[in-house]
């Protein structure tokens, strides 16, 4: 971290004992490296924190990407739905004419089954007979 080499770490400490003296070293070396630690912990807290925001930004921009996206989809959807449903209205309306009852070229109604041929229309079909109670 400060590319400091055995040499200078001999000189600093020299230099310690010089000042502070033998029997406050001790005190004052675990002192400083407590300090050390809690400077080494808050810098990785910060590190941490940025490396969090930084995610956070990008998982941001994910999201508005996303929302673009399905917007986009949803828009291009909702034409193709749009554009098909006329269409059809078109479609239906050029069909109109053809099926009027009071035009010459309307086709017969089919004719119903005589009596006794082909099978009644749905609701017309009876009812199974209701069980006697004994």
């Amino acid at each position: 971290m400060f590319d400091i080499g055995f040499s200078e770490l001999l000189l600093i400490a020299i230099v310690a004992l010089i000042v502070i003296g033998p029997q406050q070293l001790p005190r004052v070396a675990r002192t400083v490296g407590h300090l050390f630690g809690r400077m080494q912990r808050y810098v990785n807290d910060v590190k941490a924190d940025i490396s969090r925001e930084m995610e956070l930004q990008e998982l941001k921009k994910l999201q508005a990407s996303m929302e673009d996206t399905a917007r986009s989809m949803h828009d291009s959807v909702n034409r193709s739905v749009s554009d098909t449903e006329s269409e059809l209205n078109k479609i239906a309306l050029s069909a109109q004419p053809a099926s009027d009852p009071h035009s010459d070229t309307a086709l017969p109604a089919p004719e119903a089954p005589a009596s006794g041929q082909g099978e009644l229309p749905l609701e017309a079909n009876p009812q199974p007979p209701a069980q006697k109670q004994a």
